[in-house]
């Protein structure tokens, strides 16, 4: 039998069997097969993302808490914006009047004068009733000594001046300390290797004027040299100058790091909208475990400071003040967090969600309807916001996180704002759609039946 007339052959006219066909027990074991890679590959995606959702978690409190600290230390007017309303505080007024006030008194001999002046009665013969009632005038003295001194010291420090006072030495100590920090050779406090040397130019040249003026003209003669005093050498300066470039560092990439590995758990676990519902839950939960630890610390730190060295409602005043940057973005950060985590699970397929977004559909739909009856129709740029609904909605959410990202210090109150302008441009857009009447897929759909 000839091999080329067989039925199987090409040459015979016949079909060829296929070759890549499967039997039904090659396609189920290949189907399994399938099914265990998508899982194994599924699996090694959650865990993937459950680290990076377990690191942004455990990162986000230090990133707020580092962010803060440098801003106040690095920067000068940050904190003299931070300490600027202790001038003000009334119990903070009150403490610093009364330790004033006690100095004053201390330094005025009231027994002094008391002895002076019955040494002086008895010089001149007064009777000893007199002389004993000026001995028991040291009291008396001394409280009217204190009262003018309360009434006087109460005066400046309540004042505007005492503000300014407060706030121009605060700018000028925290200046001097960052430039010794970071090395600048800016301002009158500047680090040399391991010394700290004070620049008294301006005072040597406001002395030789001052000088001069006065009729001594050889002062004009003072030389310009050593024009810098050396207050301290210490080996802890490297040390300090290094913590400054590490809090720097720190305060700058590590909110950075934080936000970025939060934005890889999203895009890393199966689930996007859960991943991001959860990763916003759980960030909102690490800023309400900081504020309690705030009030923590501020217990253990009013419990440490004497009522003798510091009141306590004034140490409680300076803690709030002091803190009160790094309060404010812990609860905006909270408040973002929820919101973001509500906006993820409105976007889900739960009953709740379905139900705003088919009443806020409607609500849109009947406005666009009243407009078009009112012959305000925006045609083709209304169908065109209809197609590209996701795109427009997605724009103006990546609007407001970007406004939110370039408010300097944003605060609760600048997030409502952003969010109620993002809800507002949402509904117009939404309403301005539906003026525009249905597409042309709806009018197809429409004339259908």
């Amino acid at each position: 039998m000839n091999p080329a007339s067989s039925p199987d052959s090409p040459d015979s006219g016949g079909a060829a069997p296929p070759k890549d066909v499967m039997t039904a027990e090659e396609r189920a074991e290949y189907e399994r097969l399938r099914r265990h890679a998508a899982v194994r590959h599924r699996r090694v995606r959650q865990v993937g993302a459950s680290v990076l959702l377990l690191l942004t978690l455990l990162l986000a409190p230090l990133a707020v808490v580092a962010a803060w600290v440098q801003d106040t230390v690095s920067d000068t007017d940050r904190y003299v914006q931070t300490v600027a309303p202790l001038a003000s505080e009334p119990a903070v007024q009150d403490a610093v009047i009364n330790r004033l006030t006690d100095r004053v008194v201390d330094n005025v001999d009231v027994a002094a004068v008391t002895d002076s002046l019955t040494k002086a009665l008895q010089d001149a013969g007064a009777p000893p009733r007199v002389v004993e009632g000026a001995e028991a005038l040291e009291a008396p003295l001394r409280n009217a000594v204190r009262t003018v001194v309360d009434r006087t010291v109460t005066r400046v420090i309540t004042s505007d001046t005492f503000q300014q006072v407060w706030e121009g030495a605060n700018r000028r100590s925290h200046a001097a300390v960052v430039n010794m920090l970071t090395g600048d050779r800016e301002g009158a406090l500047r680090a040399e290797g391991d010394t700290v040397q004070l620049d008294v130019g301006e005072v040597v040249d406001q002395v030789r004027e001052r000088l001069v003026d006065a009729g001594f003209e050889k002062a004009a003669a003072i030389p310009d040299t050593d024009r810098t005093i050396t207050l301290f050498e210490t080996e802890e300066l490297g040390k300090a100058q290094d913590t400054m470039r590490l809090l720097d560092v720190l305060g700058t990439w590590l909110p950075v790091l934080t936000v970025v590995l939060a934005v890889l758990a999203v895009w890393t676990a199966p689930a996007h909208r859960v991943m991001l519902m959860i990763t916003a839950t759980g960030a909102g939960v690490m800023m309400v475990v900081l504020l309690v630890a705030l009030a923590v610390v501020r217990r253990v730190y009013l419990d440490s400071v004497p009522p003798a060295a510091l009141p306590t409602d004034a140490a409680a005043a300076i803690y709030d003040t002091f803190v009160r940057f790094l309060r404010d973005s812990t609860r905006t950060l909270l408040v973002v967090a929820v919101i973001t985590a509500l906006v993820a699970y409105l976007y889900g397929p739960g009953r709740p969600a379905r139900a705003v977004r088919t009443a806020a559909d409607r609500g849109t739909t009947a406005a666009g309807r009243g407009l078009r009856r009112a012959g305000v129709r925006t045609g083709s740029t209304g169908r065109w916001l209809t197609d590209h609904r996701a795109w427009t909605t997605g724009g103006v959410i990546a609007a407001g996180a970007l406004a939110l990202v370039l408010w300097n210090h944003p605060t609760v109150g600048a997030v409502a704002l952003i969010l109620g302008i993002a809800l507002a441009v949402l509904i117009v857009v939404a309403i301005l759609a539906a003026a525009g009447g249905p597409t042309v897929g709806h009018e197809d759909r429409a004339a259908a039946p």
